[in-house]
């Protein structure tokens, strides 16, 4: 969003089949908007290099965008001070973004070949989640309990449902209020690809969601209660009319730095790799977890298994009293 008093700077147009492509994967892949956006942005700008040199992405060729892949890489190298997984990452996500533009174009018959067939990706080494142990997550609740008033209210409904359901942070500031279901014991969530699933809440999250029911109005702008009412989180502010992702990760790390954490640690991510770990630690199956992330597929899930393994295996070594006989 523009800054206040600042023009929004208009966008480049794009080619007519990179909007094709992107209509497509709402229409026929059932993709969430956040992931069109994702896809525009990484297309757009590959248009603009070729764009400077005088080339057009329908016609690209693979030299084309190896020369384009070779610029970023440099871009974002310099940009992440030396790369390394930031510069790799990005990399391998354009060329995912340029391998499905692409098959679409063929598939449409709008080309008879595939320039990145040739093109490789970089290796990527997946990394473990990053968490929070369940005290850093209490601390973090207590302290926004203490701050007081509707936002503190708020807030602590936020945590709380987010850390009893495990919510990617779009489904959760965009929940409609019809998503509650019955005494507000679990909450119907519309995930990727329009799959939806039922999320049950805690008891902390059942009482902290109606505390907040009972200042949610404050949140409202009478002129306006007919675009907001329908979330659960309205927002004054935001043009969607609901609370927005940003502004919940703010809102996050201004909280952690009072509760004597380290901000950058922590992000509503981080809470959803949390909720997902401790539970497993505590007895939980991976087929329920993987239901409750709303993961198409338990592979994606399987990551936090060895979260979890590398902590037992961690806290085997330091704190079991034969690793203490052994050293002596």
């Amino acid at each position: 969003m523009a800054r206040p008093g600042r023009p929004r700077m208009p966008k480049a147009p794009l080619p007519g089949t990179v909007e094709a492509f992107l209509d497509m994967l709402i229409a026929e892949r059932g993709a969430a908007l956040n992931t069109r956006h994702a896809y525009e942005r990484d297309l757009a700008d590959v248009c603009a290099f070729l764009k400077k040199q005088s080339k057009d992405i329908n016609s690209a060729s693979t030299g084309d965008l190896k020369a384009y892949l070779a610029e970023l890489g440099e871009r974002v190298n310099v940009k992440s001070k030396g790369g390394g997984k930031t510069a790799v990452r990005t990399i391998a996500r354009r060329i995912s973004a340029l391998r499905q533009f692409f098959g679409f174009l063929v598939s449409e018959g709008t080309r008879s070949d595939d320039p990145t067939s040739t093109i490789e990706s970089p290796k990527q080494t997946r990394t473990l989640p990053k968490i929070l142990s369940e005290d850093e997550v209490t601390v973090l609740i207590t302290t926004a309990q203490k701050q007081g008033g509707p936002e503190s209210v708020r807030l602590v409904s936020l945590l709380e449902i987010l850390y009893a359901t495990g919510l990617r942070v779009s489904e959760l500031v965009g929940l409609p209020l019809a998503s509650i279901g019955p005494e507000g014991r679990y909450l119907t969530v519309e995930g990727k690809g329009g799959r939806e699933r039922m999320a049950p809440l805690s008891e902390p999250a059942q009482r902290a969601m109606k505390a907040y029911m009972d200042v949610r109005t404050r949140f409202l702008i009478p002129d306006r209660v007919d675009a907001q009412s329908k979330w659960l989180f309205p927002s004054r502010t935001s043009e969607s009319g609901h609370l927005t992702r940003q502004r919940f990760a703010q809102l996050l790390k201004e909280l952690s730095r009072n509760a004597g954490l380290d901000p950058g640690r922590v992000s509503p991510h981080v809470l959803r790799h949390a909720f997902a770990t401790h539970l497993l630690r505590h007895g939980a199956d991976l087929r329920s977890v993987q239901k409750m992330l709303g993961h198409a597929d338990i592979a994606t899930t399987q990551i936090y298994t060895q979260v979890v393994g590398d902590q037992m295996k961690s806290a085997v070594e330091t704190k079991h009293p034969l690793s203490v006989i052994n050293e002596s």
